[in-house]
């Protein structure tokens, strides 16, 4: 998770700089190096045996993902730092797919043939995702924390439609990742409808990739003896 240690203003949420970054134009150069920081430290923990079977996931902006030469700065990546590309996970959104669907699904194509894999990220948010989903070439997709919060709060509804994104997701053969997951019960309820994977603070809070890799080696070992 991108995060900026600013000298004057301390830690500065992406959810403060990501945006201006998109209104700018710098989201393009933070997402090249974002991409290649992400894929020099796949290669680094694919050279070790308890890490190589871990995927790491990068999210992907609009304006990156329709630039003329994206397909080819992802190509390069791969052979610049010579990692399976199967680990390699680029998160979309749903706005970002139906900006333009011809385009994207082109792309798309181009690059999983690649190797590359594809989630789509805050599955649910959007209007559309069950009329295009099956055209989309995903391979997983993400439920949108706000229907986990909702959900597992008090409000039914919405978890009638986590039912639906889980049937759906099965239904494609589609990994599914709930994303949000702060509660014991929150994953218990998730478990009962089908989902399997988690991600959010009941695991995990954005780290350094030290750390992370910390994290990572005791929760193999864990699983390794238990």
């Amino acid at each position: 998770m991108l995060r900026w240690h600013c000298p004057e203003l301390g830690l500065v949420s992406p959810a403060e700089f990501i945006p201006l970054a998109e209104e700018t134009g710098l989201i393009e150069d933070i997402g090249f190096w974002v991409l290649h920081q992400a894929c020099q430290q796949l290669q680094q923990w694919q050279a070790d045996p308890l890490l190589a079977a871990v995927t790491m996931s990068v999210n992907i902006s609009a304006r990156q993902f329709y630039l003329p030469e994206f397909v080819s700065i992802v190509q390069q990546c791969i052979e610049q730092y010579q990692f399976a590309p199967q680990h390699l996970m680029l998160e979309l959104t749903e706005s970002l797919i139906l900006a333009d669907l011809e385009d994207a699904v082109a792309r798309m194509q181009q690059i999983k043939q690649l190797g590359v894999k594809f989630s789509m990220d805050d599955f649910g948010t959007g209007y559309s995702s069950l009329s295009y989903l099956s055209r989309l070439p995903f391979d997983e997709v993400k439920i949108d924390q706000y229907f986990v919060r909702s959900g597992s709060s008090g409000q039914p509804r919405d978890w009638v439609i986590v039912d639906a994104i889980v049937g759906i997701a099965n239904t494609y053969g589609m990994k599914l990742v709930a994303e949000g997951v702060e509660t014991a019960a929150q994953q218990a309820l998730l478990r009962q409808s089908g989902c399997r994977c988690y991600q959010g603070y009941l695991y995990a809070k954005p780290a350094p990739a030290a750390d992370t890799e910390h994290w990572i080696r005791q929760y193999l070992q864990q699983q390794a003896t238990s």
